[in-house]
């Protein structure tokens, strides 16, 4: 099964590559917010000729990332004294090109979240500011055990070595590579196409149940841990004389531009130990479980209690799920995600029995029908890996490896015997 990846490795560059990638850069954002004006002028001069009565097929057209380009080209050659940009001979033209293409993309976002009426924001592209970031740029690179070869650029060092795929890797075709700056550092991403990796060849947990929090990042059913670092929590004091030193600065003043910078290194500090925590445990859950059953949750909604919302967005609860399922699709492993509704933190893994209340303070659940004392985590962590094995859909293995399907759940009445066959009725996938 072929699969598209990503391989990104920060980069050594010297101060000649530097201005290099801050120019590619710098043509990417200029064509883009070019692009961006074109296009807005075209569909008002579209909208007012379409309101005068002009058929659609003789209205003014709203030029592609293509037309864009053409236009680009031409505007290379005028002088820039007369308006044109013949700076943009001294960049790679991947620059501005992928830069109109990503633009092309952004408003067919748009239009498309528009049409299907999502819920919040539809975004709109925006204007693009160096104020904000300086932002990157996409080209056709390659690489070597120790080097990214870039257009017009050149052998860029690289801070580790041998982990991108190069020409002779077998199997493996580069479509495209991606520069990005953050905190003062460098970055190349490399998208390629290449064969999924076999599965390694040793015993795995049949079911894995995983319940995921803000005390404990993940515990699964098996009894493994991982901790949660709180890295915003954690860098919060420092972060805040930060930011307080640049309020303190005159602004356009090269003094907050240093203390920006340093705002900016902490904040990528907090990143760099959220992602290195998320990134563990995902892969320990997919290479060492053949299922693994996850909770669907409402990260949305738990982001609107102002006393837990903070916590919430520091653990990262989504983007935990998400590395989950990729990677259990790259290694043929099934994920199943139980409904949102299903008790898993109220009901006893023991005898089934479903308690009314369970307040967030209760670290320990106690069953007052069978007298089990248990983790709280742990118990629903059991409770998904049980709604899995007793599911007919984990029975019959209808999904693809690696498919995410949904285990439908529906409550008992309180009438009813609390127990685990009539406690739940199951249903098949969704």
């Amino acid at each position: 099964m072929k699969i598209n990846r990503a391989y990104k490795v920060e980069l050594d560059p010297n101060n000649r590559q530097r201005t290099a990638f801050l120019r590619a850069a710098g043509c990417a954002r200029w064509a883009y917010n070019w692009g961006l004006r074109k296009k807005l002028d075209a569909y008002a001069a579209r909208t007012a000729a379409l309101a005068a009565g002009v058929l659609k097929a003789e209205a003014p057209k709203v030029p592609s990332a293509i037309d864009l380009h053409k236009e680009l080209n031409l505007l290379k050659k005028v002088p820039q004294v007369e308006g044109g940009v013949p700076w943009m001979y001294e960049s790679s033209k991947s620059a501005p090109q992928e830069a109109l293409r990503n633009l092309d993309k952004a408003f067919d976002g748009f239009f498309r979240r528009c049409k299907a009426k999502t819920k919040g924001p539809k975004g709109f592209p925006r204007f693009k500011s160096k104020k904000k970031g300086i932002g990157g740029f996409r080209l056709a690179a390659s690489a070597t055990q120790t080097h990214a070869v870039l257009p017009r650029i050149g052998k860029v060092k690289l801070k580790e070595r041998g982990y991108l795929p190069t020409k002779t890797s077998p199997g493996v075709r580069v479509l495209g590579a991606a520069v990005s700056e953050q905190a003062g550092h460098w970055f190349v991403s490399l998208q390629v196409e290449q064969e999924a990796p076999e599965p390694p060849d040793r015993p795995r947990i049949p079911v894995l149940g995983v319940d995921v929090g803000i005390k404990m990042l993940a515990t699964c059913s098996d009894g493994t841990v991982f901790e949660n670092p709180k890295a915003l929590k954690a860098g919060t004091a420092r972060l805040r004389l930060y930011q307080k030193s640049v309020s303190r600065k005159v602004k356009g003043s090269n003094n907050r531009r240093k203390a920006k910078a340093k705002v900016a290194r902490q904040h990528y500090r907090i990143s760099c130990i959220r992602k290195d925590a998320i990134h563990k445990a995902s892969d320990s859950i997919t290479k060492n479980a053949s299922v693994v059953v996850l909770e669907d949750l409402n990260v949305a909604g738990m982001m609107k209690n102002r006393c837990l919302a903070k916590a919430v967005a520091d653990s990262s609860l989504s983007e935990l799920h998400r590395q989950i399922r990729y990677k259990a699709a790259w290694r043929g492993v099934k994920v199943l995600t139980a409904d949102r509704w299903f008790p898993s933190s109220k009901m006893c893994s023991s005898c089934g029995n479903v308690k009314k209340a369970l307040t967030l303070s209760d670290r320990e659940y106690f069953c007052e029908s069978c007298g089990v004392i248990e983790d709280r985590d742990l118990n629903a962590a059991i409770n998904l890996r049980n709604l899995a094995v007793s599911s007919t859909v984990a029975a019959c293995g209808e999904a693809s490896s690696g498919e995410d399907r949904k285990i439908d759940v529906k409550l008992a009445s309180v009438k009813q015997e609390s127990n685990t066959e009539q406690g739940l009725s199951l249903f098949g996938s969704v």
